[in-house]
Formats: structure tokens, C-alpha cells, sequence
């Protein structure tokens, strides 16, 4: 990297799922909108032929008038050639594909098991975190041989064990997880301001939170506008909207399983005094069927499941709009995706100061669980330097929901690296939305295990 006037070129950016259709595009767009940072982006992904379509279109966005800074694109056919040279390291690949995916999701539902997800927690979180692990070992294992001395961004879900799996295998690997789960909230208690109070034009910035937690399972005990104490007005704000939901536009959960009318979230500061700070469709999946009992149950909270069909026909939109890109017929709009990778790479090279949330290994940063667990809190971004800011402990009551999940994934993990059937049927039954009779569970695992075994080599299945 050199640095010239406030400016730095020559960065080098490896990115892992670098053939993605989805989040390349805002990757492509947020390094284009700034004009700080310029470099290379090795692109490297299992399909080699995806990879250089990001390399065309990651290069075709250089001519547009509108672009800040310059980026070179390049496919690279191995990990070994992505990585070497590299400062940084980003990750964001799908472990698996629909097919394993539709089994995550809809085949407890013949259990009467509902996920609105089905990546983090509950039965699809955990086989879609014994597909991933593997994959994140040999990852982990290509960094420390080949570029260890790189700050890794993880992207991937589930993100608390993709997160730790990287830390498990290289201790001393300088990672990270990234979610913009808490970002959705800080924009709720925006909109909160503006309903309540007549306030416009807050930036999420100036909405100070305090975070506790693993990921999709977060909570703020504090929060702030310019010193305002945000929370007796959230209080006043649930109320006015806790039957009706709130909401950027009305009944918008109706026809888009991807949002939420935050009923739930509403309902667990009502039960609990603290801010949970992720979508209501994954804060449901950590608790038990309180949310997700049926679809009914699910409607009555205002938010809905996402089928694994709804997924494929995005992706066959996607793949129209993409094909247009690649071929001119279309451009790519250069908009901001809300992500924070620059402010963070900005910050880990030393030209900004920045905290924000992340996911990385508790050293302390959280009271009330085990070291070198993956939890959710603030950090502070210098440097090549990444520093969490000390975040206290939840209340026993909320903390006994979270560890039950930490100590879940820490028996996941263990699983997955042993290959041990026995321990993720052990995990799998401990999950709050496991509510069966265990005759009945150890079917549905059976079957669910079958559906993705192409994905567990080694495994005695």
C-alpha cells in the first residue's frame, strides 16, 4: 500500500466468493463511491468463470463518470494465487446450494419446526454451519500459509461459527465478522426520533448504541442521541405501535418476506427492557416457538417465513440483471449499499478512526460468557489495529437465552471438526425450536443429515 495526501493506492483485496451476483455488486459500487482508497481486487471463487465475470463488470464500472477511484478486477483460478501479497482478506460465500438449502428450511416444517431464516440457529443453522465449517478450515488454513499477516472480513452466515471456525484453526489470524443487522435498528430508532419528536435528518452515526450479544441475537442496553437517553421514548414508542407494528412502509411484510413490521422486537423489550437489536425474522429463531408456533402465529407477529422459492426466483432475477451488465445493456448503479466495509478498511489502514459493531472472539469485551466464545459488540477500528470496547454483561435473564445458544455453538464446532454424529444430534435437540419428541428428532436429523451428506465427507452417515 502507498499512501499519498490523505490518499492510498495499491491495497490488495482478495475476496473469497468472488464469482457472487449479489453482494460483488455492492462491493464494486461502495470501493467505486470513495475516493481515499484505490488497489486490486483478486477475485477467487470455485467457479473461475464467475470470477471473471466480476472481473469484467468490476472493471467496466473504472470508465463511468461517476466513479471516485480506480480499481483494477482480476480473477485469479487458485486460492494460493488470491491470496498471496494480499492485505486483506473478504469472505462471503453460500455453503451449499438451494437444494441443501430447501431441506434446511422446509424439511422440519413437516414437523411443525418453522425457521423465517434458516442460516444462524435452529435446524437450518446448524446444518448449514456443518457444510460450512469444513469450508472455513481449509480457508482458514490457506490464510495462515499464504497470507497471514491479512485482515480477514467474514460476510458469510452463520456468521458467529464461519467467524470462529477461522479462529479456531488460526489463532492468531487478525479476523472479523460483519453483520449490518444493528445498522436496521439504529435506522428504526431514526425513524422513532422523527415520529416521536419531530426530529429529521439524524444520521446513523449520531444514534450512540451499546451492544451485547451474538449475532442475530443482539441487544442494546443503551443508546443515545447527542446525549439524549433514547430509551424511556423507545418505551413510549412501543407502546404507541406494539399491536399495529412500525414500519418504512405500511403492511410492506405482507408481500416481502425479507422485513418485518417489528412486533417482535417490540414484544421482547416489553418482556426483557432492552432494545433487541436484529430483524424480528431472526430474533424469532433464538427463542422458542414463541413467534413461529405456525404460520398463523407468524402472520399474528407481522412477518413472514422466506421459502427457499422465493430465493430462486431473486436469483433468476438477478441473473437476468446481471447477464445485462455483462453484456452493457445495462449499468450498475452506483448507490451505497449501507454496508461498512470502507469505513472499517479506512480505518484498520489508519486513515480514520471508527467503531462500530463486529463479531470476533470474547476477550472480556462481555461478562457472563466464556472466553474466546464469538460474541457481538462494538470495536474500535485504528491503525492495524482492532481494539472491542468493553460492553458489560446482559441481564441473567436475557444472558441465559444467549449462552444457551453460545454453549450450543461451541458444541457445534466440535461436532463439525470431529465429524461426530452424536454431538450435532446433541446440539440439534438443545435448540429452543426442537420442541419434539426425541424419537421424532432423531428422524428429522436422520433425514436432514442424508439431505447434505455430499457436504460431510468422512462423516459416518
Amino acid at each position: 500500500m502507498k499512501f499519498a495526501n490523505e490518499k492510498v493506492s495499491e491495497i490488495q483485496i482478495a475476496y473469497i466468493g468472488g464469482g457472487s451476483m449479489y453482494w460483488a455488486k455492492n462491493l464494486i459500487a461502495d470501493l467505486a463511491l470513495d475516493d481515499q482508497l484505490s488497489g486490486t481486487i483478486r477475485l477467487y471463487d470455485l467457479d473461475y468463470n464467475k470470477a471473471q465475470n466480476n472481473e469484467k463488470l468490476g472493471n467496466s464500472v473504472s470508465n463511468y463518470t461517476e466513479t471516485k477511484s480506480k480499481w483494477q478486477y482480476k480473477a485469479y483460478p487458485t486460492l494460493q494465487e488470491a491470496l498471496t501479497g494480499c492485505d486483506f482478506v473478504f469472505i462471503s460465500i453460500l455453503p451449499g446450494t438451494f437444494r441443501e438449502m430447501a431441506s434446511d428450511v422446509h424439511e422440519p416444517e413437516k414437523y411443525g419446526i418453522y425457521q423465517a431464516v434458516g442460516d444462524t440457529t435452529g435446524p437450518g443453522g446448524l446444518f448449514r454451519a456443518l457444510r460450512s465449517i469444513p469450508m472455513y478450515v481449509d480457508i482458514a488454513q490457506a490464510i495462515e500459509r499464504f497470507s497471514p499477516d491479512a485482515w480477514v472480513f467474514n460476510y458469510t452466515n452463520p456468521m458467529t461459527l464461519c467467524t470462529r471456525a477461522l479462529f479456531e484453526v488460526f489463532p492468531k489470524i487478525k479476523a472479523l465478522g460483519c453483520c449490518h443487522e444493528i445498522f436496521g435498528t439504529q435506522g428504526l430508532l431514526i425513524r422513532m426520533l422523527h415520529d416521536m419528536a419531530g426530529i429529521e435528518g439524524v444520521h446513523r452515526d449520531q444514534v450512540k448504541v451499546n451492544v451485547l450479544g451474538i449475532n442475530h441475537f443482539t441487544w442494546i442496553d443503551q443508546a443515545t442521541y447527542q446525549n439524549m437517553d433514547l430509551m424511556p421514548m423507545y418505551r413510549k414508542f412501543v407502546d404507541k405501535y406494539y399491536d399495529s407494528g412500525f414500519e418504512n412502509s405500511k403492511d410492506a411484510w405482507v408481500t416481502n418476506t425479507y422485513t418485518a413490521a417489528n412486533r417482535v422486537k417490540f414484544d421482547l423489550f416489553r418482556r426483557y427492557g432492552l432494545i433487541a437489536a436484529a430483524g424480528d425474522r431472526h430474533l424469532a429463531e433464538f427463542l422458542p416457538p414463541w413467534y413461529l408456533k405456525d404460520p398463523e402465529t407468524v402472520r399474528s407477529w407481522k412477518f413472514g417465513l422466506t421459502t427457499v422459492q422465493s430465493r430462486v426466483d431473486k436469483q433468476a432475477g438477478i441473473e437476468q440483471f446481471y447477464g445485462k451488465l455483462l453484456s452493457g445493456e445495462e449499468k450498475l448503479p452506483l448507490k451505497a449499499s449501507g454496508e461498512e466495509e470502507v469505513r472499517q478498511l479506512k480505518g484498520l489502514i489508519g486513515l480514520q478512526q471508527f467503531v462500530t459493531n463486529i463479531n470476533i472472539p470474547n476477550a472480556g469485551q462481555m461478562k457472563g460468557i466464556p472466553l474466546g466464545a464469538v460474541v457481538e459488540t462494538n470495536a474500535v477500528f485504528s491503525a492495524n489495529s482492532l481494539r472491542p470496547v468493553f460492553a458489560g454483561e446482559l441481564p441473567m435473564e436475557v444472558n441465559n437465552l444467549v449462552l444457551q445458544h453460545t454453549m450450543n455453538q461451541e458444541l457445534i464446532m466440535k461436532a463439525a471438526l470431529q465429524k461426530d454424529k452424536g454431538l450435532a444430534f446433541h446440539a440439534f435437540v438443545s435448540d429452543p425450536l426442537v420442541n419434539l419428541d426425541v424419537n421424532q428428532a432423531e428422524v428429522l436429523f436422520d433425514q436432514m443429515l442424508q439431505n447434505t451428506k455430499a457436504y460431510l465427507p468422512g462423516w459416518p452417515i
